[in-house]
């Protein structure tokens, strides 16, 4: 009985597992498919090529990108020029150390 028991658990947490596996799935195409439409090719690839280096901020860019999308007050597709302005706003100043010698 015992291990009937242990092998339907396994068999559930299996099934739970490829569930699991085809959401992540799915919600990755749908993010894929909503960049297509969000972002112009230029940017898409800049935004690439931003994941490479600091996946932190390009995943922010993009989840800022895609809350603006779903409110509505995206306007029209997210041109390169548009990601310039937002890296450069996402860029922290760099502060101005000044040494004086006594």
């Amino acid at each position: 009985m015992a291990s009937d028991e242990d092998s339907s658990e396994g068999l559930e947490d299996r099934q739970s597992s490829v569930q699991k596996t085809e959401q992540e799935r799915q919600q990755k195409a749908a993010r894929e498919q909503m960049m297509r439409v969000v972002f112009s090719t230029e940017a898409r690839e800049r935004l690439s090529n931003i994941r490479m280096i600091k996946p932190e901020l390009a995943a922010s860019i993009e989840n800022q990108i895609f809350q603006l999308a779903a409110s509505g007050k995206l306007r029209s597709q997210v041109t390169d020029e548009d990601l310039k302005r937002m890296l450069e706003s996402f860029q922290r100043p760099k502060r101005d150390f000044k040494i004086t010698w006594k």
